[in-house]
């Protein structure tokens, strides 16, 4: 696995389209959830992509204070189905907050589906809220202190 953290004007155009692929197979097909998935955020966040082969099979977005939340954010957390089941998502996790501290040095917070608060907890976060819904999902926020 080679990890990749790119500002968004440093991805390549091929990267790009790979991202917005997966994001949307996963995010708008899989989970059979019709939302807007090209939100803005993208020009401001680092983008961090696990590469196999030169293949994106895992990838987060890594958003500055200000734009999702006051905190630092982790957002748009994806495992290509092929790599699933391998223990990928939590090194994809792992790493998104060791660089996200990197970058910001500040506490993140993040929007998680609710089903996956043990997930998440497994890397630091801790409930943050009640359940709400979003885009038809229940989420919860939860935040990690530095």
């Amino acid at each position: 696995m080679i990890w990749e953290l790119k500002k968004f004007s440093e991805l390549t155009n091929e990267e790009l389209h790979d991202i917005f692929k997966l994001r949307v197979d996963i995010f708008v097909v899989e989970q059979n959830c019709p939302y807007p998935e090209i939100d803005g955020k993208d020009p401001s966040s680092f983008h961090l992509m696990g590469k196999v082969n030169n293949e994106i099979v895992a990838y987060s977005r890594l958003l500055p204070p200000g734009v999702s939340f006051d905190e630092a954010s982790i957002g748009r957390v994806i495992v290509a189905a092929s790599h699933r089941g391998t223990g990928l998502g939590y090194q994809l996790m792992e790493e998104a907050v060791k660089r996200s501290v990197e970058i910001y040095n500040l506490p993140i917070k993040i929007g998680a589906q609710a089903h996956l608060e043990k997930y998440y907890g497994s890397v630091g976060f801790v409930k943050a809220s009640d359940i709400y819904v979003e885009d038809d999902i229940p989420h919860i926020d939860m935040l990690r202190a530095l």
